[in-house]
Formats: C-alpha cells, structure tokens, sequence
C-alpha cells in the first residue's frame, strides 16, 4: 500500500502553511489500494485529539475539510485501516510522510493557527537593514576626540587593534574597553551607506550604560554620552530620514545594569519604589540577574512602575519613538512575558510604529518557555523576529557534503516558511552574522567566494535581509569580542562590497525576492538553487558551493516545494548549463 500526501503542495493541504482562525482547511490524501477508511487526527496543543473521518472522492482519493476556529498551535496525522491492519502517515521529508505500524512517539504534521495579520510595512519589507554596534563604526569627531570617557575603562590605541576583554579570577570584565564611536560618526557615513544599498539601520543600545555593548541600561532616557547627546540623535534621525532611510532602536527591557538608578536606589532601601522591581534572595547583595551575571539583574515585569517607565504615556517607547525612530527590536523576547509584549505592541500601535522584532534564536512558531507555549505568531504582539534559523540554514548548507545531508538541512528550513504565517515570515529579519555570532567570513574559513554566496542566499529568502557592519567589507573574527571589531575604513574588500551592491540592488528591483512563494532544488552534484516565482515569473538562484566546476543535470534532482510549471522551465533552460567552482548564477524567467 502506497499512501500520497506532500503538506507543501496545494493539491494534498489548501491552503498552504500556517491559518487564520476560522479558516476551513481542506486534505487530500491518494492511495493505491481499497482501503476500509482513512481518518485525520488533529490536537491543539495541550487538548485532547480530535477524530475526522476522511470522505472517498474516488477509488484512489480521500478528502476532509475542517474549519480550525481558534488559534494556536496544532498537529495531526492520518490513520488508514485496510482489513485487520491500522497503520499511521507520519512527517517525514520534504512535505510527503512515512507509513508506520504504532502510534507511539508519532512524527507528526504541525499546523500554525494565528489569530491576526502582522502589519506590512513597505519600507520595512522592502529594505534592506544595516546592523551598527555603535562603539565599533565610525568617530565622527574633527580629530577623532573621545568623548565621555568612562572611569576604570580601557581605550584601544588604533582601529586595528583585536579586541579583548579584561577579566577575573571569576571571569567577570573588571575593564571594559571602547573604541569612540559615536552618533555623529554614523551620519557621516550616510553617503557610505547609500552607495552600498541600504536602507534601514538598526543600532545596538545606545542608552547611558558601563559597558561598550550597552545592554547594561543605567538610564533609558539618555544618551550615553561616550556617543553624543540628545542633539546628536535627533540629527543623526533627520540626516536618516532626509536620505529616505530608517532606523530600529534596540530595546532591552529584561534587565537593567548594576550601576542604573533604578537599581542603585533599590539597594539603599527596601522603602525605595525600586526595591520591588528586583528579585532580592538576599538583601541587598544576592539577586536574580541574566544567565547568573550579577551586573545585570533582572527586572520584575510584572511591576506597574517598570511598566509604566517602558509603555506608559511618557514612557521610554513614547519619548524615542516620538523623536523618528520608525521600529524597534525587542533583546532577550522569550524571556519578557507575553502580556509584557501585548502592551509594547499597543503603545507602538497607538505611535503609529508598526515594526517590532524580537530576538528568538529557534522557531518562533512552537517554541516554550517554562513550559508555557509562546504565541509569538499570533499576530498581536511581535511583527517578527530574529531569524537566525535562516543563519544555521545558509552555514548547514554550504558545508554540507552530500546530497542527502543537504535534503535534510532544506527541509528544516522549508518547515519554517510552513509553519510562520506567509506576512509574519515576511517580517523576519534574516541574518548571516550578528553581535551574538561568529562573523560569517569567520565561520567559512575566511573564503570571500562562500562569503559572497553566503550573503546572496540570504537576499534569495523571505523576510528581510540585515548585514552585519563590516561583513561587507571583509571583517573576520570569532564569537564576543572579536566579532565586534572596528570598521576597517580604508582596508575594505573591494570585491564583497561590490557583490553587497549587486545584491542590494537586485533585491530592491526584483519584487520576488519580497513577495514570491519560494522553493529550493538540490542535485546530485551538490547543486543548490533558491527559487522565487509567482504565478507569471520566476527568479532563482543556483550556487556551487564545492570546488570543482559541475554541469546541472536534473536526474534525481529534487524539487521542493516548486509547482510542476516552474519545474518544467527551469529544467528547459538550465539543463546542461555549468556551474564554476564556489560560484553562483541568478536568472529570470517569465511562465
């Protein structure tokens, strides 16, 4: 017995991917023998399976429409009983599944239910953002002055030099380390950026702060003053704007730093209004703090005060928002509660601020946190998230050796364009290197040709493309700190920001690579293409990552998720066509 069923394919599952609620899904599921039924089991999670029967269309296909009228996150499978024999249609590969004999430990299908449309921004889905740690770019000062200098720190003597952090015996920084940067350095640099093709900057924290990454908040209604003032971020927003450009602020509100006031006056006294807003196990000196660091406690977001400071009407949300910055991205977002992220997403509402990214390394649509599922895809709180998935995806698949480790790697990421809401995936911002990772030249072993494909894969994908400052111009270096060296102004790799350009402006002219469905192909040869098409054109990108050159052939090739029209023109162009060594070919094609 042979059972056909593929979840990425409309002929099998309509609609594809994730649901709004009250949507009525129909399945299909072919097979080759008479069979006594086929049922379809569905749960919510958390609830108790649901039993429905499937309908005979006819000898070889059975059918089931089922309006889902709540959201959340659900699974099914299918049950096939043929005489005495019940056997289960689990998930296996590439949307198709695997027949087994038990219903124990079930690899089974998920379905994401969402509740909302996340706003669809065009500037946003549109652009391209450019990730600034701001210590690290540019010292806009006449003779390179430093300003605000901070006691018990350290300041690198050239722009060259590797940083590094000054520790303990207990590996705590006793000295942290800067270069200058400041606000004023990066409106300088507009032009810079223009010319490369960006449009968006996101700024790590610029909040008054100790440490040069400045997630250690002392005062979120100030400007540290190493970087500049008040002036300087208002000027550095007009400068933005007036060159059609926008900027995303980094928001941390999990914790605040040891030295802020908040939590300077919680420990003078439990009658201080702050002393509620920490975990104290041991007054005044032992409390919870991120991840165990004791510069970094942790804050009760429960607590109306703290709540108050963040969205309240003269909150931290109101004042940096009211002065342009056009999105926000939330640091640490599993661990700020969901109500936490409802009021944050009112407030920007209300400001007419629709961008608002959190920080989730995994999948966003199923994940759990102290075992209580986070909804992040329901559409009433976060726009979309970091998505490092596309990161591990584009490293996983330029190392992989074969064609079978390759089929396993596309279909991990392919269940995440399933399982995310179409304008929620659309909304992500993709990465190939952040402040919290390895830089990307680092990680494929300092080959400017992988590098090049690396960031061409990741302006091929769904959501929005944000490069790293410097990934650009050849920075390497390892995880924090050498990932946060200074810009190499002047010591450029010519050849990846020439490729950054291109990339930058295919992505803005080629309005696939926002809106069209995607699918990927993989070869024997260890060929890989990105495919982006809709019903009139389509537009894909092959790329040969090992080190010879290779000539496509399309025998037990497999497609993924790419309709059988889209199928038939690539094969008819492209068949016999080489491909160089490390090298990658984008073409466009009309159906």
């Amino acid at each position: 017995m042979k059972i056909k069923y593929n979840a990425w394919d409309t002929e099998y599952k309509s609609p594809f991917g994730a649901i709004k609620a009250r949507t009525t899904v129909t399945w299909r599921v072919k097979i080759d023998e008479p069979v006594d039924y086929i049922n379809l089991w569905l749960t919510k999670a958390e609830e108790t399976p649901v039993l429905y029967p499937m309908k005979k269309t006819d000898e070889q296909t059975y059918h089931v429409q089922v309006t889902i009228g709540t959201s959340g996150l659900y699974h099914y499978y299918f049950e096939i009983k043929q005489s005495n024999q019940i056997s289960y249609y689990q998930e296996a590969l590439g949307g198709e599944g695997e027949l087994v004999t038990s219903n124990q430990n079930l690899a089974q299908y998920q379905l994401t239910c969402y509740d909302e449309e996340v706003p669809q921004v065009d500037w946003y889905q549109d652009g391209i953002v450019y990730q600034i740690f701001p210590d690290r770019f540019n010292n806009g000062n006449p003779h390179g002055e430093i300003l605000g200098k901070k006691k018990n720190s350290f300041i690198y003597a050239t722009e060259e030099d590797t940083p590094f952090y000054v520790k303990d015996e207990k590996g705590h920084v006793v000295r942290w380390d800067f270069f200058g940067s400041n606000l004023k350095g990066i409106e300088q640099k507009i032009p810079y950026l223009k010319k490369l093709g960006v449009t968006i900057v996101y700024l790590n924290p610029i909040f008054w702060a100790e440490s040069s990454h400045r997630y250690d908040t002392n005062d979120f209604m100030k400007i540290d003053p190493m970087l500049g003032t008040e002036v300087d971020f208002i000027s550095l927003v007009h400068a933005l704007h007036k060159n059609g450009m926008y900027l995303i602020l980094d928001g941390v509100f999990n914790h605040v730093g040891d030295h802020s006031h908040y939590f300077q006056e919680a420990i003078k006294s439990k009658a201080s209004p702050y002393y509620s807003w920490f975990y104290f196990t041991n007054y005044p000196t032992e409390y919870d703090s991120w991840w165990g660091i004791t510069n970094l406690p942790k804050v009760n977001k429960a607590n109306p005060g703290y709540q108050n400071l963040i969205y309240g009407e003269d909150g931290v949300l109101v004042k940096w928002t009211s002065l342009g910055v056009d999105g926000w991205r939330l640091d640490i977002a599993d661990e700020l509660p969901m109500e936490f992220l409802r009021q944050i997403r009112r407030r920007l509402s209300a400001l007419d601020c629709q961008v608002l990214i959190g920080e989730v390394w995994e999948d966003a649509s199923h994940k759990y946190v102290n075992n209580e599922l986070r909804t992040y895809t329901s559409g009433d709180n976060l726009t979309g998230t970091m998505n490092y998935p596309v990161r591990n995806f584009i490293l996983e698949i330029l190392r992989s050796q074969d064609h079978e480790e390759a089929m396993r790697i596309i279909d991990r990421y392919l269940r995440i364009v399933e399982d995310y809401p179409a304008a929620f995936l659309k909304n992500c911002l993709n990465n190939i290197g952040t402040h919290d990772t390895a830089r990307i030249k680092n990680e494929l072993g300092e080959n400017e040709d992988l590098v090049a494909l690396a960031l061409a894969i990741m302006m091929m994908l769904p959501g929005v493309p944000c490069i790293y400052y410097g990934d650009e111009a050849g920075l390497s270096g390892g995880k924090d700190p050498q990932n946060r060296a200074y810009f190499p102004w002047n010591r450029e790799s010519a050849k990846l920001e020439q490729i950054t350009q291109l990339w930058c402006r295919r992505r803005r002219k080629n309005r696939l690579l926002v809106d069209g469905r995607i699918g990927i192909i993989s070869t024997t040869q260890n060929l890989t293409a990105i495919v982006r098409y809709d019903t009139k054109e389509v537009n894909l990108f092959w790329f040969n990552k090992t080190e010879s050159e290779h000539q496509l052939n399309f025998g037990q090739a497999i497609f993924y998720a790419v309709p059988d029209q889209v199928r038939q023109i690539i094969v008819k162009n492209d068949l016999g066509k080489k491909l160089a060594a490390r090298q990658g070919l984008f073409e466009k094609f009309n159906l």
